[in-house]
């Protein structure tokens, strides 16, 4: 039995690698949830994210202590892990340096609230509820795989599991509303795809590989013109998916006609793996290929974002649906960077408004779920009062509200600032009105909603009768989020750390 011992060496490696548990956990405890039947599955999913948690949290003190990493597109990322013992060009690698890290943390921080959230948001026999455990599983195990997929095929691959999860769990209700968003988000979903899928078939047609560490030294800006074509057809692909303006139609039927929790998963999560590859790939491969005006039509593109979604979300009338546009104006922030990314901060500005964002958009739509809940409507205008009634709900949606407003010592303030910084370093004044406007624009909708909440006095609230009881867990697992999206601020020297030392 002498000649097992090296594969008994390296299965011990293997079992140990976070890098393959993050995304077998959580496909492992979705299949549990499918199995137990519906409605079930809230525990395993609880157990499942905790310990993804600790893997992400494992995985970027490994990165950090490291050090530094050779830069994006490097043949060596500071994780790595060949699937099967088969690595590139045969086999699938999986790789993480800090960027990687970043985006698995927020993920599992994210999923872990909004999984005790739902554990009390859907009651026995919610048909919303019904597959909402296996059908998170398989998302979270999407975005997982996407951030640590090391070639342009198997970011398609996942790409199509988050987007057919996203879709499921919208149409989960069975409403005419939730249906209709679900088919508009479903043929979004494809479109984007399958542009993105065109390109990386023109790229393996033109180099041969899909690997994103081979093509980054191969992809000059000689390159055929089949490549350029190809570069646009997967960055349009992933603009759509991201609903960047004006491809955002599709973002605020789908967030705000689905479940408080499906709809704090969709924003905090879901565009942002999108973003993070439109990232990954305009500072990798596709760098050559992408002039100023390319960065700065993508900067107008997020201030059109930063300024209709703003105006959308003053004027909307039900409270998910200004939530969702304010997810069409914050996203435009993420766009701002791309003119500065000569700068380091300009990359650390964005990832800081990727968790400022998250974090709090996921606190905000949660409070927005305990609060409709509470009064039994889903209008700014059903609010009237609901201080009295749900004061930690309303200091958790202030709370988010003041990241997205980006006052400090939130991490808002923080990534914004940096933004600013970058951009005024640079003599690019004109983006830096542009932050600034956005934060003012973002204050009156979010004074909106609680002016209307401190417009009625306790006596007339009375007068309305009993309130039905909304269970604590809910309202403290959105003050949780939206704590967390502030305390962020106060601690982002890691944050920033750890993309230094991932290049």
């Amino acid at each position: 039995m002498d000649w097992l011992a090296p594969l008994v060496s390296l299965d011990r490696l293997a079992w140990l690698d976070p890098l393959a548990w993050l995304v077998v956990l959580p496909l492992g405890w979705a299949t549990l949830a499918f199995v137990l039947g519906s409605g079930r599955g809230a525990w395993a999913a609880l157990a499942g994210v905790s310990l993804q948690l600790w893997l992400a949290v494992e995985l970027a003190g490994t990165i950090l202590a490291d050090g530094a990493t050779p830069p994006v597109g490097a043949s060596e990322m500071a994780a790595h892990h060949a699937v099967g013992g088969w690595g590139a060009p045969l086999g699938i690698d999986l790789a993480a340096d800090g960027l990687s890290a970043a985006m698995l943390i927020l993920t599992q921080m994210v999923a872990l609230p909004l999984a005790v959230y739902a554990r009390a948001y859907f009651k026995a026999g919610d048909p919303a509820g019904a597959w909402f455990w296996p059908l998170m599983g398989f998302l979270i195990a999407g975005l997982n795989a996407l951030f640590v997929s090391a070639d342009l095929f198997n970011l398609y691959v996942t790409l199509e599991l988050v987007g057919l999860a996203s879709v499921g769990i919208v149409a989960a209700g069975g409403g005419a509303q939730q249906l209709a968003a679900a088919l508009r988000y479903l043929f979004v979903s494809l479109v984007g795809s399958g542009a993105y899928l065109l390109g990386v078939a023109l790229i393996y047609g033109a180099y041969g590989t899909v690997s994103i560490a081979t093509l980054t030294p191969l992809i000059a800006a000689e390159a055929p013109r089949l490549v350029w074509l190809a570069a646009g057809l997967m960055l349009v692909g992933l603009l759509l998916k991201t609903a960047l303006f004006p491809f955002h139609f599709w973002l605020p039927p789908a967030h705000g006609s689905a479940p408080a929790p499906v709809s704090a998963l969709l924003s905090a999560l879901v565009v942002k793996a999108s973003f993070y590859l439109i990232l990954r790939l305009w500072i990798g491969p596709l760098e050559p290929l992408l002039p100023a005006a390319a960065a700065w039509l993508a900067a107008l593109l997020g201030a059109l974002a930063i300024f209709w979604g703003s105006y959308r979300a003053i004027r909307a009338v039900k409270l998910k649906r200004l939530i969702a546009y304010s997810t069409v104006a914050q996203l435009g922030y993420l766009f701002l960077i791309f003119p500065l990314l000569a700068q380091p901060a300009a990359l650390q500005a964005g990832v800081m408004q990727v968790f400022a964002h998250g974090l709090a958009k996921a606190g905000m739509f949660a409070a927005a779920g305990v609060m409709i809940r509470a009064t039994g409507q889903d209008t700014v205008a059903g609010l009237a009062g609901a201080v009295d009634r749900l004061p930690v709900t309303l200091f958790a949606f202030g709370l988010a509200g003041m990241t997205l407003m980006g006052l400090p010592p939130s991490s808002g303030f923080l990534a914004k600032w940096q933004i600013i910084e970058a951009a005024l370093a640079q003599g690019y004044w004109i983006i830096a009105v542009v932050a600034l406007a956005g934060g003012l624009l973002a204050a009156l909708y979010v004074f909106r909603v609680l002016r209307q909440a401190f417009l009625v006095s306790g006596a007339d609230v009375a007068e309305r009768g009993p309130v039905p009881a909304v269970p604590r867990t809910l309202e403290w697992s959105a003050f949780v989020l939206a704590a967390a999206s502030v305390l962020l601020g106060l601690r982002g020297v890691e944050l920033m750390r750890l993309l230094g030392a991932g290049a």
